[in-house]
């Protein structure tokens, strides 16, 4: 590799604390495929799940949810569910004012990743990620093949670049 190449990640972070939150009004943690399969990526990946929390799809709760698991110490949240154009798919909405910066490429790319899965329906997801103080959320959908792709191709490898950039 070269040398700009090794400075450029010089501030990558290596050890990162995690809160995965499900939005369900019909889940609970005992039946919550989407957060174990969220939970399971980022753990494979060599992360730590230090919460597990589950919410009901009402703005206010999801809010403080995450701002609860940040203040916790949590280094990133993932979120699963609520991402979907229903009138009770809040996630976004719910989080969206919290975000200091908001970090299109997330969705984007998640979007194109989708594609290949699911076809011309992946426009329905608005996944999406953004930076609270030196922090990182993420928006997974809640179906369950949704959130281990959104974990395991794009939120695990990029953590520890995403967030050194955001403390740089």
């Amino acid at each position: 590799m070269s040398d700009s190449h090794d400075r450029h990640h010089s501030h990558d972070a290596d050890a990162v604390s995690i809160a995965v939150i499900t939005v369900s009004s019909s889940r609970s943690l005992d039946d919550d495929p989407a957060g174990d399969a969220a939970e399971a990526a980022l753990v494979d990946a060599g992360h730590e799940v230090v919460d597990r929390t589950l919410v009901t799809d009402d703005p206010v709760a999801i809010a403080d949810a995450v701002t609860g698991a940040l203040e916790a110490g949590a280094d990133v949240v993932v979120t699963t569910g609520g991402t979907g154009l229903t009138p009770d798919d809040v996630t976004v909405d719910a989080l969206r004012p919290l975000f200091d910066r908001e970090i299109p490429g997330f969705g984007e790319l998640f979007r194109y990743v989708s594609f290949e899965a699911v076809g011309p329906m992946a426009m329905a997801s608005r996944a999406t990620a953004g930076v609270v103080a030196d922090r990182l959320v993420f928006c997974l959908p809640g179906s369950e093949d949704a959130a281990r792709t959104g974990s395991e191709e794009l939120v695990a490898p990029a953590l520890g670049h995403l967030l050194g950039l955001v403390r740089h």
